[in-house]
């Protein structure tokens, strides 16, 4: 019987753990307004992605390409916003941990979705 109870145990911490790191589709205005800083304001929340100065990194980074070769902002120098959808497991509060894929839409889009605030 001790056997049974550990493995149900060990199940049920394995489908909690599951569903909190379920892919979640994110779409909205990913901003990146200085140096380090990333988040992308959805319908639902303002999901941090990265801080400048701190090791928070999500993994996953690397898939998100140089937002300004395409329908882009410039909202600071170099610096600015860009409509997206991505897929990403989140802390379910504020912050996302790790991008599964990145896909950038037309600005239209977002500014065409009047369930997202305009960037800024």
């Amino acid at each position: 019987m001790k056997t049974i109870s550990l493995a149900c145990a060990a199940a049920a911490l394995l489908a909690m753990t599951s569903s909190a790191l379920a892919a979640e589709t994110r779409c909205g205005w990913l901003q990146n307004p200085t140096p380090g800083n990333w988040w992308l304001d959805d319908a639902e929340n303002t999901w941090t992605i990265m801080t400048q100065g701190r090791d928070d990194e999500p993994e996953g980074m690397d898939l998100i390409p140089d937002i300004s070769e395409h329908d882009y902002v410039k909202s600071n120098g170099n610096y600015g916003y860009a409509c997206a959808c991505m897929s990403v497991e989140t802390d379910g509060e504020e912050h996302i941990t790790r991008i599964l894929s990145f896909r950038q839409l037309k600005l239209a889009k977002c500014q065409n979705d009047k369930a997202l605030k305009f960037p800024g």
